[in-house]
C-alpha cells in the first residue's frame, strides 16, 4: 500500500502568491501617456464627472492647477531627446539584483539633467498661464519663487521632497519639485527590463526607486485582470501585491473596507473579496474609491478599483478623494504616505520664498 497524499488547502490570498510568473509583479511606467492621461483624469475629476470621487468645490481649482502641471510634464517628455535622461548603470544594476536593492534609488545622486527638466518644467506652465487667465495669477507668482531658488535651495527642496519630509518644504513649491522628479525617475524606469528588477525584502517600498506608495489599484486586463498593485509617486512603477495584506505592515488578520458612504464600511472578507468582479456587481461607484485600513498597524492607504471604473489613476484619484481622507482619519486611522503633488507642511506660506 502507497504512502497516502496529503493535500494542503490553499488559503485565500496563497493562490495569488502561489507563482509570481503568472503574475505580472511589476508593471513599467510609460511617461509618454501617463502625464496625458492624467491630466485628462484630473480635469474629469474637477468637473465632477466621476460618480465614486465626489469632489469638494473648494478642491476644484487646485485639481485644474494640478491638470496643468500634468500637462507640462507631458509637454517636457515628449521633447526630451534621446539618452537626455542616463540610463542606469549597468554595475548598479548587478549589485542591486544581488542584494535585492532598489535599481533606481531615491536617496542615490540625481544626474545634472534634472535641473534643465525643472526648468523645462517651469516654461511650460509660464506658457499655460499666459494663455489662460484663470490660472496666471497665482501660478505666476510661484514660477517666479521657484525660478529664484538657486542650486543648493533647490537640490534641498528634492531632497525632502525624496524623503517625504514634509515639515522642511514650502508646500507651494513641492509639487512642482516632485514633478520634475516625476519626469526624471519615470523616464529612467521606463527604460529597464522587468526581469532585471529583483523583489526586495519588503513588499511595502517600490522596487524600482525604495518609495512609498501612494495608494493601490485593482487592475483589469490581461495577467494583470483582478490583482493588486501598489503605485510609487516617484517613478510612477506598479507592483503586484495580494489583496489580504497590509500595505503598510504586510499582516493580514485586521484588514477592512470603508467607502465614502458610511454603509460601505465592512470587513474585509478575503473569501469574497473578488466577487465585485460579478456582472451585477460592475460599475459601483461605491467600490471606485475605499480606503483599505489595517487594526494591526492602525494605518490606510487607498485602493482604486479599475473593475468599476476603467480610467481610475492612482495618484489623481488619491488627490481628489480628501473626503475619504477626512472619513477614515476620524475613525482613528493614520495615512501610511503622502501624495508627492499635495503637500501640508507646518512652515507658514512664506517658508522658502526668495528674501
Amino acid at each position: 500500500m502507497g504512502t497516502p497524499l496529503v493535500q494542503r488547502i490553499l488559503q485565500p490570498g496563497e493562490i495569488e502568491g502561489l507563482d509570481h510568473n503568472a503574475i505580472p509583479r511589476l508593471l513599467l511606467p510609460q511617461p509618454d501617456s501617463l502625464f496625458k492621461a492624467r491630466a485628462s483624469r484630473l480635469r474629469e475629476l474637477a468637473q465632477g464627472n466621476i460618480k465614486g470621487i465626489p469632489v469638494d468645490a473648494g478642491m476644484q481649482g487646485y485639481l485644474v492647477l494640478m491638470a496643468a502641471l500634468a500637462d507640462a510634464q507631458a509637454a517636457v517628455v515628449g521633447k526630451l531627446a534621446p539618452g537626455a535622461v542616463p540610463a542606469a548603470d549597468p554595475d548598479a544594476l548587478r549589485r542591486a539584483m544581488q542584494h535585492r536593492m532598489p535599481v533606481l534609488p531615491v536617496n542615490g545622486a540625481r544626474p545634472p539633467v534634472w535641473r534643465d527638466i525643472f526648468a523645462s518644467l517651469l516654461d511650460e506652465l509660464a506658457a499655460t498661464a499666459a494663455s489662460q487667465p484663470a490660472l496666471s495669477g497665482g501660478l505666476t507668482q510661484v514660477l517666479a519663487q521657484l525660478r529664484a531658488l538657486d542650486a543648493p535651495a533647490l537640490d534641498a527642496c528634492a531632497d525632502a521632497v525624496l524623503d517625504e519630509n514634509g515639515d522642511n518644504l514650502n508646500p507651494m513649491h513641492a509639487p512642482f519639485v516632485a514633478a520634475a522628479l516625476q519626469i526624471l525617475w519615470s523616464v529612467s524606469a521606463s527604460e529597464l527590463r522587468a526581469a532585471r528588477v529583483p523583489d526586495l525584502e519588503t513588499g511595502t517600498l517600490c522596487p524600482v526607486c525604495g518609495s512609498h506608495p501612494v495608494a493601490s489599484v485593482i487592475r483589469i486586463g490581461g495577467g494583470s485582470q483582478g490583482y493588486r498593485y501598489l503605485h510609487c509617486g516617484i517613478c510612477e512603477s506598479e507592483w503586484h501585491m495580494v489583496r489580504v495584506k497590509c500595505s503598510t505592515c504586510e499582516q493580514n488578520g485586521k484588514i477592512a473596507y470603508q467607502g465614502l458612504d458610511a454603509a460601505d464600511a465592512a470587513p474585509f472578507d478575503p473569501v469574497t473579496a473578488k466577487d465585485d468582479k460579478l456582472p451585477n456587481k460592475a460599475n459601483d461607484p461605491k467600490k471606485v474609491a475605499r480606503a483599505e485600513t489595517c487594526d494591526d498597524c492602525h494605518t490606510y492607504r487607498k485602493v482604486f478599483n479599475q473593475e468599476h471604473d476603467y480610467n481610475v489613476e492612482p495618484l489623481a484619484d488619491d488627490l481628489a478623494s480628501l473626503m475619504l481622507d477626512l472619513l477614515v482619519g476620524e475613525a482613528g486611522y493614520q495615512r501610511a504616505s503622502g501624495n508627492p503633488l499635495l503637500w501640508l507642511g507646518k512652515g507658514d506660506s512664506s517658508e522658502g520664498q526668495p528674501a
